[in-house]
């Protein structure tokens, strides 16, 4: 079983002729809502490739039979909610205009319970974006743990990014994330690097790396028509930690995560277009050869 805490979230994409000036208004052109959050994301990823996952989230009265319940029950993703009597489900406004500027307005919601709930004590768990003070307990008291900071790395304070980096057996983050880590430390790559077993650094069209044991090795990205790159690191982590946790070494489980991202990034919507095992071994074998 892989735990996975953080956001579940209602995504909201508009888009609009332009962006509207301060006081003004414009038609919405096309409005579609997609299911998100990091957490949410990588646990329906990790169920869709057949693996066992449990989301540990937030979510608001709003998300009792909803469209987004009805799929994670679907798929197969087990829950452990904190349910807020009064704040909605976490819920994104992005909007697009024609031009290719975008602004992002975030409902917080739910996801303050975060900060008054009692951290679980888990066997496997990775931590997406969330709340830094449980991610910090979570992982102090996690027999095995994983960890991205994703767009929340600017909320956590020195000392508890230096908690969680002493206590968490993989890191994902893309390379501008381990820039924010090292600067928020105040310690070198290197020996970020060094005070973590595991490290997968992600660098979009450009693959990853692996990090272990002092070797660095590059895992090149598997190359699809994109449509959107909104969920890719999701999807990877959710592959990763799917083929870890059936036993494959760490340099397959990143063939394994850059395959799954390569689905997800032709579609738009972080869980629109999520592989099986099967769709992703096929694609795997056509890029790296045999699992």
């Amino acid at each position: 079983m892989i735990s996975v805490v953080g956001h579940t979230a209602i995504d909201n994409i508009f888009t609009v002729p332009k962006l509207p000036e301060r006081h003004g208004s414009v038609p919405v052109l096309d409005h579609k809502i997609y299911f998100g959050g990091g957490a949410a994301n990588i646990a329906a990823g990790i169920a869709v490739l057949g693996g066992e996952a449990t989301l540990i989230s937030a979510v608001g009265r709003d998300f009792e039979n909803s469209p987004f319940e009805k799929w994670l029950n679907q798929i197969g993703v087990m829950r452990r909610f904190f349910i807020s009597e009064d704040k909605n489900t976490p819920t994104c406004y992005l909007f697009n205009d024609l031009s290719g500027d975008q602004t992002t307005v975030f409902e917080w919601g739910a996801s303050e319970l975060f900060t008054t709930k009692d951290a679980p004590s888990l066997d496997f768990v990775h931590m997406a974006t969330a709340e830094p003070e449980f991610n910090v307990k979570v992982a102090q008291k996690a027999e095995f743990s994983s960890f991205d900071p994703g767009q929340d790395l600017i909320k956590y304070t020195k000392e508890q990014l230096e908690s969680i980096v002493d206590n968490i057996d993989i890191l994902f983050a893309n390379h501008h994330e381990v820039k924010g880590m090292c600067e928020k430390i105040g310690i070198t790559k290197s020996d970020l690097l060094k005070r973590i077993p595991v490290s997968v650094i992600t660098m979009s069209g450009e693959g990853s790396e692996l990090h272990l044991n002092g070797d660095v090795k590059n895992i090149p990205a598997v190359s699809v028509k994109l449509a959107d790159p909104t969920g890719a690191g999701d999807a990877y982590r959710a592959g990763f930690l799917t083929a870890y946790k059936k036993g494959y070494p760490e340099v397959t489980c990143c063939k394994v995560g850059t395959t799954a991202a390569s689905f997800v990034v032709e579609e738009i919507g972080c869980q629109t277009n999520l592989p099986n095992w099967g769709r992703m071994l096929k694609r795997y074998k056509d890029n790296f050869g045999d699992l």
